[in-house]
């Protein structure tokens, strides 16, 4: 394992994440200034774990919740985190390995150990609680919306800054609903635009469907704060032209222009993978590459730099939540109070995996190590940009080689 810088860097607790690592990596430029007081509050991670609002049980007031004693059939070492697409599932269908991979970490290995694991995927579109089913059902084994992390869940503490936002991707209305039920006041889609004026995408039309779900608005009367990229878009050329009229507006105002170009919402997306991994033989491009897109045609049509905000993997504050549910999760289950000694990252995208665990492993107490599996984007002709810990054939391989390494002898 490689030894940790020992200048320049910065120990993070794992309870103290901040905004200001979140935005940390050079792709990513901070949010506007109004944000600031509500993310320096309490930070990302806290603000994250908030968000968890569906396994928060809360004590009622004078109630002291009870806490089990430590599995003793639970490691308290080490845990381990996983990517999902490319690492456990591919294509909507889970890969060889993950079945077998999730029994060995459920107590199926020689030791008879169970190690806690988490599952941190910059994947969206959907609601964590309908995520966690579609885990469970691909890996056979119950996955909690506390051991879950999706690319837009930093998205739901938006809601208390912006009062009407345009949300962009995903099938149907299944982005609208996420954001409605991450506190969103005012949710706006491309449908409803396309609906009130259907000559603002030339070519594209809405279905029957589309057009029953979409809602009636009158854009004379009221502006859009933000922008915020939910999930992949299902239609580049219709969703950026919407994005485009509304950051070269004067305000949020659709049907006007800003004569400096400079009046505009700001925009969000949920992460910044360029490729992601399908049953396709060959990667896909993703959000990032939308992203990149959106970012080159403003500059075209206006000759100047856009500002966006990525959330995440590889932003450290998505690492830095993680290690904060890992530690309440572990508690909860297995009793264990106490944060891990090392963690380990199974992912498939050196670019946004490899490289977040890496850079958090620079400033966090807590050991995280890095494992690259070759089901995914891996590309064995190719040296990985950011260079991974280890790397392992698949993901059985990824959890055996975490145990033999933590445990000894013969995985």
């Amino acid at each position: 394992m490689p030894a940790k810088t020992a200048t320049s860097v910065r120990r993070l607790s794992s309870a103290d994440a901040r905004r200001s690592d979140l935005y940390s990596v050079e792709t990513v430029v901070a949010p506007p200034e109004k944000l600031k007081a509500l993310y320096d509050a309490d930070g990302t991670a806290a603000g994250l774990e908030r968000a968890r609002k569906s396994i928060d049980e809360t004590a009622s007031d004078g109630d002291t919740p009870e806490v089990e004693q430590a599995d003793r059939s639970c490691t308290d070492k080490f845990a381990i985190a996983f990517d999902i697409d490319g690492v456990l599932v591919k294509g909507g269908k889970p890969l060889p390995a993950s079945v077998g991979a999730m029994k060995y970490i459920n107590g199926d290995n020689p030791y008879r150990v169970k190690i806690p694991y988490i599952f941190v995927t910059n994947g969206g579109g959907k609601t964590e609680e309908e995520r966690c089913i579609d885990l469970s059902r691909q890996l056979q084994i119950e996955v909690s919306p506390g051991q879950f992390i999706c690319g837009h869940t930093p998205m739901r503490e938006m809601a208390e800054v912006y009062q009407t936002v345009l949300v962009v991707g995903g099938e149907g209305e299944k982005c609208r609903v996420v954001a409605e039920d991450y506190g969103f006041k005012d949710v706006v889609t491309p449908g409803d635009i396309i609906k009130s004026k259907h000559d603002t995408t030339p070519f594209r039309k809405l279905t029957e469907e589309e057009y029953r779900n979409s809602r009636e608005r009158n854009f004379d009367e009221f502006t859009i704060d933000a922008i915020f990229v939910f999930a992949d878009s299902r239609d580049w050329a219709g969703d950026q032209q919407i994005i485009l009229d509304l950051l070269m507006s004067k305000n949020g105002r659709l049907g006007t222009r800003s004569e400096t170009f400079d009046e505009g919402p700001p925009i969000y997306f949920s992460h910044n993978d360029i490729v992601w991994s399908t049953s396709h033989e060959h990667s896909r491009i993703g959000m990032g590459a939308l992203r990149t897109s959106v970012e080159a045609l403003y500059k075209e049509l206006t000759g100047k730099e856009l500002t966006t905000v990525a959330f995440g993997k590889p932003q450290l504050g998505t690492f830095g939540f993680a290690t904060r549910l890992l530690r309440e999760w572990r508690k909860e289950t297995y009793g264990i109070d106490e944060p891990p000694a090392t963690v380990y990252f199974v992912g498939d995208t050196p670019e946004s995996d490899i490289r977040g665990t890496n850079e958090y492993n620079q400033i966090s107490d807590t050991d995280w190590f890095s494992i690259l599996v070759k089901t995914g984007v891996y590309q064995d002709d190719k040296t990985p940009r950011f260079a991974p810990m280890e790397v392992c054939e698949d993901v059985l391989e990824a959890v055996k080689f975490a145990v033999r390494r933590e445990l000894g002898g013969d995985s």
